[in-house]
């Protein structure tokens, strides 16, 4: 188990003088991290987990079963001495309401009402016209609708995945959606009076693979679908960047020589070579079925090229990656894992892997969920 102090849904105080305020918040995330999101686990089980006291425990706990956050589960299987068996504590699901909401997606707004797990209770989605674009006024119709039938006193926030860089809230540059430098979350909290967060798609999408998939607190995740975005884990720390645009790789060139033309202005960059779109493209003119092998196993060597110097920098060994079955599959990424044997591998990285993302299409919207309970339980 990673430590539960220094997690991603923990309220961080380091290099901070922490009021009394801080620290209960900073007790609060920390018990919540150790039940999130499918662990019981006892008040005593809890304080020797965090050093805290039993007075501390108790008090913590009280106000999060008071607000919502957690449940009495049931007991213990046996109690360790003559007493009754002990109570157990869990996430509770059945109270506290998310809206999300996944941008993300060609043609479509995927939203829905989500539990605290980000599980989706009353699901809409929307189609976008011919040139899939997003207006804020149909975000707002779109959330109207969503709270219609929510006790409004159990929403604890707004969670939107959004393609593009982010920042406290801003959508700094979207070129998929065409924006730049829009307050959105300004904008939607104005109007709704409830916090909003706004989180970078790919964020989101390993946020739910962290909680809900195979991954542990390192991690190199990879959206490859229209184009081509990263998220890194370190130590349970999000990556973020001075710019808030770690992982903005699709425009890294990688063949600036003889690669094609890129929208952006250069020639080569990952997006145009090694993007599902961009495969699916070659895959047209293929002639037999040999060829499309051949051009799987080209673009996953590619992409694994691409990542290696990032691999080795970083020290991770778990990449995960998220695309269309039909090209990001097991000759895409044996061919990339082939090129990290070649490239990669050595003393101090002899276990890098390449593995397919088994979440579904709500993948994005679990985890803007997900950064809204983040940031709930830090308030």
């Amino acid at each position: 188990m990673s430590d539960p102090t220094t997690g991603i849904l923990t309220f961080d105080t380091k290099g901070q003088k922490a009021s009394p305020s801080d620290v209960r918040r900073k007790n609060r995330s920390v018990i919540f991290s150790l039940l999130f999101p499918n662990t019981d686990r006892s008040r005593a089980e809890l304080g020797r987990l965090t050093g805290l006291s039993r007075v501390a425990v108790s008090d913590v706990v009280s106000g999060m079963l008071d607000a919502g956050l957690i449940r009495e589960s049931g007991f213990e299987s046996s109690s360790t001495g003559k007493g009754k068996r002990a109570t157990l504590l869990g996430v509770d699901t059945t109270r506290l309401r998310i809206i999300s909401l996944d941008l993300s997606q060609a043609q479509l707004i995927q939203c829905a009402v989500t539990d605290l797990l980000g599980r989706p209770l009353e699901r809409m989605e929307v189609a976008l016209g011919p040139d899939n674009t997003v207006e804020v006024d149909a975000i707002i119709q779109l959330v109207d609708q969503l709270r219609a039938d929510v006790d409004r006193g159990n929403i604890i926030g707004i969670g939107i995945a959004v393609p593009g860089v982010v920042e406290d809230g801003v959508i700094r540059q979207s070129t998929q959606l065409g924006w730049r430098d829009v307050d959105l979350r300004g904008l939607l909290e104005t109007r709704f009076g409830v916090p909003v967060t706004i989180v970078n798609d790919t964020v989101a999408s390993m946020l739910a693979e962290r909680f809900f998939g195979s991954a542990g607190p390192n991690l190199l995740f990879i959206k490859n679908d229209r184009g081509i975005g990263a998220a890194t884990l370190i130590d349970d720390k999000i990556v973020v960047g001075d710019n808030h645009a770690a992982g903005e790789i699709g425009h890294v060139a990688i063949d600036p020589v003889d690669g094609p033309d890129c929208p952006c202005g250069k020639r080569g960059c990952l997006e145009m070579l090694v993007s599902a779109v961009a495969i699916r493209e070659r895959l047209r003119t293929a002639s037999s079925e040999d060829e499309r092998i051949a051009l799987i196993e080209d673009a996953g060597r590619r992409f694994a090229a691409a990542l290696a110097m990032p691999i080795g920098l970083l020290d991770i060994a778990d990449v995960c990656v998220y695309g269309p079955p039909d090209v990001i599959n097991n000759t895409f990424l044996d061919a990339g894992n082939e090129e990290f044997k070649r490239t990669s591998a050595s003393m101090f990285h002899p276990d890098t892997s390449m593995r397919r993302c088994q979440l579904g299409a709500d993948i994005a919207l679990r985890g803007a969920a997900i950064a809204v309970v983040r940031d709930y339980i830090a308030q």
